[in-house]
């Protein structure tokens, strides 16, 4: 059954091997994977966002972020999504966004929702009032268990990242490492801090983009320590070669998030690098890293410092093994197109009985 799948990214953030955000990453391997199989992949993604299928690409507003922006942006989406859907055959429609009920297509197609980000942060009644036209799909059996009794998740198909991409030298390099969205719930000023209890260099590699909350962060909590400090090194966002070769070297990965994390797929990715991850006791992430085993989970800054002293005790190939076994992206492939098979025989019955 050749499918053709259409998926739509959040209006504001382009799809690319460099995108800082998990949402988005998900999106890419799914288009990748769609493509190698043999299935029509179409992408609704910002101008500028890189795909394997058929990018269709929206000119949504740059500059500062603000609501007037994304107002622009949800509308544009709209008028191309209900345009797709008018001129192609489109078997399923996969959204991304955390707006996504903003331009929910009025159509027969089947719509899948991925909710990668905590189930409190959708707009009041998106996951609710809008689940008699679209199946929900969590990202972690832990935001499945965890989700209020009044949202109906269907189905969980957990992250994965694609193994074959790290290749883990088993010998770290000499710096700590810190990477993704620069806004204040990711909390890398608590990263920065328990590298300087400890003396150690840290690269701090990420996107500000120009919400005006991420960017006053930037400004207040950031730039004054990198300034300062001459063992804190910033990067803009990384990619590609060049971020799975900044994971492999690094003695450990840190990840001071404060929000309940729904997954994480860098911490996925840092193990399949052969990379122990220290991350703070929040959301999923006691599940993804085994404490004492591929890193440790943390509950303040001292409990980090005191992690990092203790970290050459984590052995690399056990992180790359339990990658391996739990994280790898074939597994989330094989879950979406299961998924997708399903929804679009059920609706079409017709053309599957003839």
């Amino acid at each position: 059954m050749r499918l053709t799948v259409l998926s739509v990214s959040y209006p504001l953030a382009k799809v690319s091997p460099g995108t800082a955000g998990g949402a988005e990453q998900v999106l890419a391997t799914i288009d990748k994977g769609l493509v190698r199989a043999g299935h029509r992949s179409l992408m609704l993604a910002p101008e500028g966002s890189r795909c394997s299928g058929l990018l269709i690409p929206a000119r949504v507003p740059s500059g500062v972020l603000d609501e007037n922006a994304k107002r622009e942006a949800r509308q544009i989406f709209k008028h191309l999504l209900e345009q797709t859907l008018r001129h192609l055959d489109v078997d399923v429609v996969h959204m991304h966004g955390i707006d996504f009920c903003e331009y929910l297509p009025d159509s027969d197609v089947p719509v899948v929702v991925s909710t990668h980000l905590p189930l409190s942060w959708y707009s009041s009644g998106a996951l609710v009032h809008k689940a008699e036209k679209v199946t929900l799909v969590s990202v972690s059996q832990f935001q499945a268990r965890t989700a209020p009794r009044e949202i109906e998740i269907q189905c969980t198909v957990p992250n994965g990242v694609e193994l074959e991409d790290f290749s883990a030298p088993w010998h770290s390099g000499n710096y700590l490492l810190a990477m993704g969205r620069i806004c204040p719930e990711k909390g890398f000023h608590l990263a920065i801090e328990a590298a300087e209890r400890v003396d150690e260099d840290l690269i701090l590699a990420g996107s500000v983009f120009e919400y005006p909350e991420h960017r006053a962060y930037f400004e207040s909590m950031i730039v004054p320590k990198v300034k300062g400090n001459s063992r804190l090194h910033f990067l803009n966002s990384v990619g590609g070669r060049r971020k799975r070769h900044l994971l492999a070297g690094a003695k450990c990965l840190l990840i001071p998030s404060q929000v309940c994390e729904t997954s994480s797929l860098l911490a996925m990715e840092a193990m399949a690098a052969g990379t122990p991850v220290i991350a703070w006791n929040s959301g999923a992430l006691p599940q993804i890293v085994r404490n004492g085993k591929t890193g440790f989970i943390v509950t303040s800054v001292q409990d980090m410092a005191e992690a990092i002293r203790e970290v050459h005790r984590i052995d690399r190939q056990v992180c790359r093994r339990e990658a391996e076994r739990r994280f790898d992206s074939r597994e989330m492939l094989t879950g979406y197109v299961s998924l997708y098979k399903s929804l679009a025989r059920f609706s079409v019955p017709e053309l599957q009985a003839a």
